[in-house]
């Protein structure tokens, strides 16, 4: 007779999907429970967000995701990009973390964390500050490593002026707080019902862009961070100072921001950064003390299930999610 109950114990919840689309081909199976390597750690998922990164990830737009992800098919069907959860088992060769760890971590190709359990080497594992619980930790991941990109790709000095369009997403509205420590004045972009979070996380000027467009403001500014990629370079150029510079979240039509890049490093005073994300290694212990010292508090908008994750990715691809997005697992 089989024994039913192990069965289970070898089995685990996942969101699965096998082609590129839309939320509604994600589906939710009992797939084989992964088994840790000689160097990996086995996690218990407790949390995990559905972000930008989760929808390309999904979606393979822009294109040139597919060149990362598998050209014609995803190459990893569960899908997920970062976790919070409590380590159950240990690869013989794992030494640095113990069986009841609390964990976070980030992977934008995918860390296939939608799901119950997963499995991950050891040195892409970091031990959630004691301050957070496990929601706030893994809202501290995806937004927050791409915000310091931002901050790191350019030499911010006392006194200098920076608008932030999209203060409220989750690269925006962490982008805000890294910047906030610095003494510099900070003018955000959001919508009217999120002008009290966005001067309470540290912006000093706040655009309602329900009723004013930034972009006819006649301020200049010494750095322009669009964090939703909802601008251009052409239309941020005449607010940008002598030596500016302009740094967006999004590849911009026609992937127009990697050209600019180029050609204003060489001929141009205002210039364009692409802000090529820096490793894990580097980005998530910053991370780490700035929420140890509680100078950094991630923004939660919505929380859901596992099973309402096709729901959880319909919302963030609406693109208004305030924050993060948690899937409670």
């Amino acid at each position: 007779m089989t024994d039913r109950s192990n069965i289970n114990i070898q089995k685990m919840k996942a969101s699965i999907r096998r082609t590129y689309g839309l939320p509604n081909q994600i589906r939710i199976k009992n797939i084989k429970k992964p088994i840790p390597k000689d160097n990996e750690v086995l996690i218990n998922v407790y949390a995990t967000t559905v972000s930008r990164t989760d929808c390309a990830n999904l979606t393979a737009k822009p294109f040139i995701m597919r060149f990362v992800l598998g050209l014609f098919k995803p190459r990893k069907i569960i899908l997920g990009t970062d976790f919070a959860g409590e380590v159950i088992s240990l690869g013989k060769n794992v030494k640095s973390f113990r069986i009841g760890d609390k964990v976070f971590g980030f992977n934008d190709t995918g860390s296939e964390s939608q799901a119950e359990y997963i499995t991950i080497v050891d040195k892409s594992l970091f031990s959630i500050p004691k301050n957070l619980n496990y929601k706030q930790a893994v809202a501290s991941l995806e937004g927050a490593h791409y915000a310091y990109t931002f901050v790191h790709k350019v030499s911010i000095q006392s006194g200098q002026k920076i608008l932030i369009n999209g203060a409220t997403g989750g690269i925006g509205s962490a982008l805000l707080q890294f910047v906030r420590q610095y003494d510099v004045q900070i003018t955000a972009t959001c919508n009217t019902k999120n002008i009290k979070l966005i001067k309470s996380l540290g912006a000093d000027k706040v655009y309602d862009y329900t009723k004013k467009d930034f972009t006819d403001d006649n301020g200049k500014y010494d750095f322009i961070f669009d964090a939703v990629g909802k601008s251009t370079f052409g239309k941020c150029k005449p607010l940008l100072k002598e030596n500016g510079i302009y740094i967006s979240s999004e590849l911009g039509p026609y992937s127009q921001n990697l050209f600019y890049s180029i050609t204003t490093s060489i001929t141009k005073r205002k210039k364009v950064i692409f802000p090529v994300p820096f490793s894990t290694q580097k980005t998530i212990p910053y991370i780490m003390e700035l929420l140890k010292k509680e100078k950094f508090k991630p923004v939660i908008d919505r929380e859901y299930s596992l099973e309402e994750i096709n729901l959880a990715y319909e919302y963030v691809l609406c693109g208004e999610k305030i924050g993060n997005v948690i899937v409670n697992i």
